[in-house]
């Protein structure tokens, strides 16, 4: 009896100490010292975003993790937009993360507007309109990443024809417009670059660079060397020139927001007001709004002016908005 307790202590002495020498052997491949010094080498050899780029590089974009669920939003119509549109707007975020967050918001409008005791058709518009939230919020994150690099590319340009002109090849020259110039504009020279030393082609890496950013003055730069790479002629001159329409359309652009800011004020003062006097209202005499919300027919005034005010920020934004 005691030689078998005896025996039992040891194997179970063992199977701990092999345990925690498991545990320990993990840690060390994947946190150690050697592991850092190896992920430190590939850093130095690759960048900072190396090895990211790598993967996305080599690997194509899913849309969930899952593969069930990868086959089923493949089913549904114009999905891939929405992976293009995070694409663009530089969100980690996958398709199937942002499908759930859509329905997410549009539970969340649809139990709060219950709660006013709405009609269905109301509630159901209402939800719809909440499920757009995050879509809205992408799209605005789009038009603020490609205003960026827009602002920034002249400058990018500049650098690229002055590289050129001291007779670094146009890689390089990418190369080194990835490594000082500022985000987002910089990431999408750097990934072009590791893309054709990934063995891309430079024609496919520029035309990737155009489907990420869609800017018309970076097709611009895209279409000009595409174009030379096939007819020949001075690049360097060509960035310069790109590089000047660009600044004269941004300042152009400026001066059209400063005439058109008052129309956008108006916009935002009229959108707001119904909502600040009803929320006075029902702070000072309370009970004075509730037929609006209670008696079918201040529901159907709500819907009404609701959507009358829809479409009038809408055609005060169609208005204001114009294209340089």
């Amino acid at each position: 009896m005691n030689i078998r307790l005896i025996l039992l202590a040891l194997l179970l002495f063992c199977a701990v100490l092999l345990l925690v020498w498991g545990i320990y052997t993990g840690w060390n491949n994947s946190r150690g010292p050697e592991a850092e010094r190896v992920a430190r080498r590939l850093r130095n050899a690759l960048g900072d975003s190396g090895s990211e780029l790598a993967v996305s590089i080599t690997k194509e974009r899913v849309l969930s993790r899952d593969a069930g669920l990868q086959r089923l939003l493949l089913a549904i119509p114009g999905i891939m937009r929405l992976d293009r549109l995070l694409l663009q707007a530089g969100r980690s975020m996958s398709t199937a993360q942002l499908c759930a967050l859509m329905l997410g918001c549009g539970l969340v409008a649809l139990i709060l507007f219950s709660m006013l005791h709405l009609p269905w058709s109301a509630r159901l518009v209402l939800a719809a309109l909440g499920t757009t939230l995050p879509l809205l919020e992408a799209m605005r994150a789009r038009r603020k990443r490609i205003l960026r690099i827009e602002l920034l590319l002249p400058d990018a340009l500049d650098m690229m024809s002055r590289a050129m002109r001291a007779g670094h090849a146009f890689p390089t020259a990418l190369k080194m417009v990835g490594d000082e110039i500022p985000d987002p504009l910089g990431v999408e020279f750097r990934t072009v670059f590791d893309e054709v030393n990934f063995g891309v082609s430079m024609p496919d890496a520029l035309m990737n660079l155009a489907v990420r950013v869609p800017s018309t003055d970076l097709r611009y730069f895209v279409i000009a060397v595409l174009i030379q790479r096939e007819t020949g002629g001075n690049l360097t001159d060509l960035l310069t020139s790109i590089s000047a329409i660009i600044r004269d359309r941004l300042k152009l652009l400026g001066q059209v927001k400063i005439m058109s800011a008052e129309g956008r004020m108006s916009a935002w003062v009229l959108g707001g007001l119904p909502f600040v006097v009803g929320g006075f209202t029902m702070m000072t005499s309370p009970g004075s709004l509730d037929i609006l919300f209670n008696d079918p027919t201040g529901q159907k005034l709500l819907i009404g002016s609701f959507s009358l005010m829809v479409v009038g920020m809408f055609a005060i934004r169609r208005i204001t908005h114009i294209q340089v």
